[in-house]
């Protein structure tokens, strides 16, 4: 796909660009991810909560782009038409935050795959993906693949479509192999949870981040929608990857639990699901998992790499970022987005590396920032067709809005406090790109009275989430 302007995208490339982008390092580490925290009734729930809003939410994206087809950028353009400069400021930002995270998680997982092919009892080498080791692999990686769409690599889309059917087949063999094996008495054991200790509602809540965050790239589409062959095609694209997603997802998490005890699956490692293919194959198991693992982390980070520049670059052009970031180079890559999202993701791998934090830890950090993004999406749509006699389209916005609602809630305090400390540096950020007259038009006064509680809120947060 690369960054080409003229080489538009069809519907297979879309599908593709958004299936990769969803199925990444998430769906290799779910077993464990949801064994750790819910029992097999609180999956079931879980699971049909965040299924039907995620329906909500990418059919609220389809309908947006028939409504409003001359609105590109997705996510960021749909917040600032609907609410103003700065809410479509802190959409972007939002959002671009959670992509540089998704992007710092995949580099780690690679590495966490990689160790076992080199860890051993007695050594540790890749770890989980958070050795000083793991970090310099995982920044030649970032690099390797900065410099390649620098260049306006015209083959992203075929290496997308290659990556998605690569990291299937794996995908398609865990969950035969899984099915032939499961047990149902293994599954029903303690089907509420009660060794959890914590009531279903409760652990259904605990499901929710890690959900949300297997389907982040839902929106892939509508991001690049401005190089989409079709308009009609984004939201095709975006409900067939969606539906695909979505039978994988229940499949990886139910039938995992009928081949090991709930128990057992939440302490495993992650990538869980090589371990877990070392009880359906026994010897080379893991190692058909960590291939799939790492050629599907590849594909969607190439794809996250794309969507994470897209943003800066159009929000840029809006006047929302600084200017020089709406720069491209002679091949049309927006270089100085590149340029800024790399050198973000570099300084976390450091952060990382002095901190031992680990894949799970920024799966909560980047499912937090998407939250407020996804939920102006339906917001949006709320707000076009309210009192329009359109009882379908409301629908959906109200299914969508209750969704994004419900995921506000679910997070709880602490992580509403963690987004209120990262949304403040990027206030100063727009701050900064509106000086010298380059505002589209002046911020209203709830505007300021939003931007400055934000601003005075991250300092007794953070002081919160350090104690």
């Amino acid at each position: 796909m690369g960054f080409s302007l003229d080489k538009k995208l069809g519907l297979a490339a879309l599908t593709a660009l958004v299936l990769s982008s969803m199925l990444g390092a998430g769906v290799f580490s779910l077993p464990q991810n949801m064994a750790a925290v819910a029992s097999p009734s609180a999956l079931l729930i879980g699971w049909a909560i965040t299924g039907v809003g995620i329906l909500f939410l990418s059919m609220a994206m389809l309908l947006l782009t028939r409504l409003k087809p001359e609105l590109d950028g997705g996510i960021f353009t749909y917040a600032r038409e609907g609410f103003g400069e700065l809410i479509g400021f802190c959409s972007a930002w939002g959002y671009w935050l959670c992509a540089v995270i998704a992007n710092v998680s995949y580099l780690v997982i690679v590495f966490s795959a990689l160790s076992f092919f080199t860890d051993t009892p007695e050594s540790r080498f890749f770890g989980d993906g958070n050795t000083w080791q793991a970090m310099v692999g995982a920044s030649v990686l970032l690099w390797l693949v900065h410099f390649l769409v620098l260049r306006g690599v015209q083959t992203a889309a075929t290496i997308n479509i290659a990556a998605t059917l690569g990291k299937l087949i794996p995908l398609a063999l865990f969950i035969v192999l899984a099915a032939l094996a499961f047990n149902y008495d293994r599954f029903s054991l303690d089907f509420s949870g009660v060794a959890l200790g914590v009531p279903v509602w409760e652990q259904v809540k605990n499901t929710m981040l890690i959900t949300l965050w297997v389907f982040i790239g839902v929106e892939g589409a509508v991001v690049v929608s401005s190089r989409a062959r079709n308009k009609r095609d984004v939201g095709r694209a975006t409900m067939l990857a969606v539906c695909a997603a979505l039978v994988v997802y229940l499949l990886v998490t139910l039938l995992s639990l009928g081949v090991v005890p709930r128990a057992e699956l939440a302490e495993m490692r992650n990538p869980s699901m090589a371990e877990l293919m070392t009880h359906l194959l026994s010897r080379g198991g893991e190692v058909v998992i960590a291939v799939g693992l790492i050629v599907s982390v590849c594909g969607a980070y190439l794809s996250w790499t794309i969507m994470a520049a897209e943003v800066p670059w159009i929000a840029a052009q809006q006047k929302a970022f600084p200017a020089s970031l709406a720069k491209q180079n002679r091949h049309n890559a927006p270089s100085a987005s590149l340029w800024l999202t790399n050198g973000s993701v570099q300084v976390c791998l450091i952060l990382i590396g002095l901190t031992g934090a680990d894949y799970n830890t920024l799966l909560t950090i980047a499912s937090e920032m998407i939250l407020v993004p996804y939920f102006l999406v339906g917001a949006f749509l709320l707000k076009l067709v309210w009192g329009q006699h359109r009882p379908w389209m409301t629908f959906v916005a109200l299914g969508a809005c209750v969704y994004g609602l419900w995921l506000l809630y679910a997070s709880g305090p602490l992580h509403l406090m963690l987004s209120v400390v990262l949304y403040a540096p990027g206030l100063l950020l727009f701050m900064f790109a509106r000086r010298g007259g380059r505002a589209v038009q002046t911020l209203k006064r709830w505007e300021k009275v939003v931007a400055g509680v934000l601003i005075a809120g991250a300092f007794p947060a953070l002081g919160m989430l350090l104690r």
